[in-house]
């Protein structure tokens, strides 16, 4: 049930489109991906885009309800979904902390997903570790082999690659081959924030990458690279929290940059 501290569903809807608009105009969706939330009144149903381009959302009547359970939708009359809602369903029934999740194809983490090198943190506002995905490991014969979470029992399999053992509830971020990634948290400028700045990290990594091998050819250097300066492990946790306390920062600036920019509409 909701509390006076949790939004109204009709805050979470506008938010929902807004943070959708977001995610779009920093390139974590085109016209493929979604963003989704759980519902602030009922823990056991999420709230999601019908299947268009994250950009084009505008009114409520864009948005629908799905039970967790199954990822089917409350009202059988609903718009048509994405395929790809499971990817959301299953989080939310494996981690009850998880309020926000953000599935997208952001080409900065594309080179991550299909290389050995890993994503590591090397930027303030990234840090966390980013374990990967491979859906090949878990088809069964009838599937469709596209890379798409078309099931609940593909679902399960990439939310088991969220948890992080006892230590800590989850893992915010996981890369998936050749598709993307997701990001789960626990409110939507939260999810956001983490995906447009896991984006920014694989961007600074690559970039550093590619100095570091100029460097060693101006040198006459052959695999002799030095490591990059990644975030020490002490470093992880702090920065994690700096991310979660100064969120709201970035996300005002966000949500003015979409208000004046006329692609973007918000009727919720």
């Amino acid at each position: 049930m909701s509390t006076t501290n949790s939004p109204s569903k009709p805050s979470i809807l506008r938010m929902l489109i807004t943070g959708s608009h977001i995610l779009h105009q920093h390139g974590i969706l085109d016209a493929y991906g979604h963003l989704s939330v759980r519902h602030p009144d009922n823990k056991d149903t999420f709230l999601m885009p019908r299947n268009m381009a994250p950009a084009l959302i505008s009114s409520p009547s864009d948005i629908v309800e799905y039970y967790v359970d199954d990822a089917c939708p409350v009202d059988s009359a609903s718009p048509t979904g994405y395929v790809e809602r499971f990817i959301h369903s299953e989080i939310y029934k494996r981690y009850p902390d998880i309020q926000s999740v953000v599935h997208s194809h952001s080409a900065a983490i594309l080179p991550f997903t299909i290389t050995d090198i890993e994503l590591r943190p090397c930027v303030h506002m990234a840090g966390f570790l980013v374990p990967k995905f491979d859906i090949s490991r878990f088809y069964a014969d009838h599937d469709t082999r596209d890379l798409l979470i078309r099931n609940q029992r593909l679902g399960q399999h990439l939310s088991a690659r969220f948890s992080a053992g006892a230590e800590k509830p989850y893992h915010p971020i996981v890369l998936m081959r050749g598709h993307g990634f997701t990001v789960a948290g626990g409110k939507i400028e939260e999810t956001v924030f983490r995906a447009i700045y896991t984006a920014e990290n694989a961007r600074v990594q690559a970039a550093a990458h590619t100095l570091q091998l100029a460097a060693d050819v101006a040198s006459s250097k052959e695999n002799e690279s030095d490591e990059l300066y990644y975030l020490h492990d002490d470093e992880l946790l702090s920065t994690t929290q700096m991310g979660q306390w100064s969120v709201m920062r970035p996300w005002e600036l966000w949500v003015r940059e979409t208000e004046v920019n006329p692609l973007y509409l918000n009727n919720a």
